[in-house]
């Protein structure tokens, strides 16, 4: 990498960047003051296009660009199918689950559950959520820009995740926060723009396509790899990947909020469908720059540092400033979301609900705070323990952590909805036990009995599956044993509305893609 350090006119444009930041966030909390009755008014507005953009956005943030370029150094494109298998389950959310949440009037899907299985399943939805922001919206974010902290100043991973959640704890203080929040789509439009330029550059510079294809292996253009493969074997993807997307897609609020948003069932499904349209440009927005770096600079130690190494050679001096602030702020954006969502969750959904709810103001506003600095806290240990696992690139890193937080909530959501019968108790002790035993087998296969020393381990997407079919066989055995419990189901979703011809056409259209680019990447 070239040097360790930005030149002074790169320093500038990230000091402007931040100013301008946190003038328009300023700016923002005032106007935001003094309109904020109609904050709440705007109800269900969203149309498919902000729907799509707004799945994307949330889905390609900082880290997956350094991890899929990461992935694309070491292995090629077959970290694609992370972006492209996920059309399955944008569909199954767009024709099966949104018009039931749609239906349901809900605004939020422990909600959903709560009506589907009671009170006590909302309850112990409300710890899940907490534990998944803290895992997979903190831990991970600041470990990927604990990482770019790192490659920039040389500073351990303990300080770069600090530094992060500084500037991330300052701006939430000064209503910068709003201010990321208003420029988060302008930020999204510069990273792709930017990923785009690097794209174009590294190809000019190798030479146009056929020369990268000249330069790299022939498995670096196939999306499935033998299954004796250590990162990318075929049959777990293929087996592992559903229980995730279904998680991700179907049943993470931050990812479904902008459909429950949607004006209409209809604009919610082109939204969806839209959403699989853009993941198509993951391929050759984030995992091509890492692709072009294996063949640009094939020296590199460190395959983490693809993106960085692309950008700090290829960018003249001030842009590589302009990328390293879009980086910093979408990162900080993520993290102080995150906090936001977790001290939101935990002060309403759990003290003051079960614990006190004749809670004053100020005290729910001092245990937000008490919950944000315990979450910084937990996020930079859990930071700490992601960076000490050996034997997997950044990019599988991020999916094992993911893959051993889904099954409970993809088996519970899937009954939920396909098997009536289910109840309450088969609910429950899938989110209590099967949640305790998935993270543990994630502890013990990541950090007690490494996989990378101890070789009786499947790969973690095949345990994932294994996990997710252990959860589903407990759920059914429990509901047939459970005869004596009344069904506790008030969800009403009225009469389901059948899906428009026009939706159908698109989806037709997306899969027919689909099919062809998956066929077309495994002809070699």
């Amino acid at each position: 990498m070239k040097g360790h350090f930005l030149e002074t006119a790169d320093w500038v444009i990230v000091g402007l960047y931040f100013v301008i930041l946190l003038a328009i966030g300023l700016w923002a909390s005032f106007f935001r003051r003094s309109k904020e009755h109609s904050l709440f008014l705007a109800g269900n507005s969203l149309g498919w296009m902000s729907i799509g953009f707004s799945m994307w956005g949330t889905n390609v943030g900082p880290s997956m660009l350094i991890a899929s370029a990461s992935a694309g150094f070491t292995s090629g494109i077959v970290s694609g199918n992370f972006a492209w298998y996920a059309f399955v389950f944008i569909f199954l959310l767009a024709i099966v689950f949104a018009p039931r949440y749609l239906g349901a009037k809900v605004i939020t899907l422990p909600e959903f559950m709560g009506r589907r299985f009671g009170q006590s399943t909302r309850n112990i939805l409300a710890w899940y959520t907490i534990i998944t922001i803290l895992i997979s919206w903190l831990a991970l974010t600041l470990f990927a820009g604990g990482i770019l902290i790192r490659q920039i100043f040389g500073f351990p991973m303990w300080q770069s995740a600090s530094i992060l959640l500084v500037i991330a704890a300052f701006f939430t203080m000064l209503g910068g926060l709003k201010a990321v929040a208003y420029t988060n789509v302008f930020q999204m439009i510069l990273l792709i723009g930017v990923s785009l330029a690097l794209t174009l550059i590294g190809l000019d510079k190798v030479g146009g396509p056929q020369a990268l294809f000249a330069e790299t292996p022939g498995s670096f253009w196939n999306l499935f790899l033998p299954n004796d493969n250590p990162d990318f074997p075929w049959l777990p993807i293929l087996l592992g990947y559903p229980v995730m997307g279904v998680w991700f897609w179907c049943t993470d609020q931050s990812m479904v909020q902008p459909i429950l948003a949607a004006k209409s069932l209809k604009q919610g499904q082109l939204g969806a469908n839209f959403t699989g349209w853009l993941k198509i440009l993951d391929v050759p927005l984030y995992i091509i720059p890492g692709v072009l770096c294996f063949v640009l600079f094939p020296t590199l130690k460190n395959p983490d540092e693809a993106y960085m190494t692309m950008v700090t050679n290829l960018f003249p001096v001030g842009m590589v400033g302009l990328v390293m602030a879009v980086l910093t702020a979408a990162l900080v954006s993520t993290i102080g979301s995150a906090l936001n969502a977790l001290s939101t969750v935990f002060t309403m959904d759990i003290y003051v609900k079960k614990f006190r709810p004749q809670a004053e103001r100020n005290e729910i506003v001092r245990v937000g705070r008490l919950i944000t600095v315990a979450g910084a806290v937990l996020a930079i240990l859990m930071t700490l323990a992601i960076d000490s696992i050996k034997g997997l690139n950044l990019f599988n890193v991020f999916q094992s952590v993911l893959s051993f937080i889904a099954p409970p909530m993809a088996a519970v959501f899937l009954f939920g909805v396909f098997w009536k019968r289910t109840t309450r108790k088969a609910a429950n002790m899938a989110l209590t036990f099967g949640t305790v035993f998935s993270i543990g087998v994630g502890i013990l296969y990541l950090w007690v009995l490494p996989s990378a020393q101890y070789d009786f381990w499947p790969h973690f997407m095949l345990l994932s599956f294994y996990l997710f079919v252990a959860i589903c066989v407990a759920m059914f055995v429990v509901t047939l044993l459970d005869r004596k419990e009344q069904n506790q189901n008030t969800l009403d979703y009225g009469r389901l509305p059948r899906t428009a011809i026009s939706v159908w056409v698109m989806w037709i259209l997306l899969i027919a893609v689909m099919i062809g680019l998956y066929f077309f990447f495994n002809g070699h």
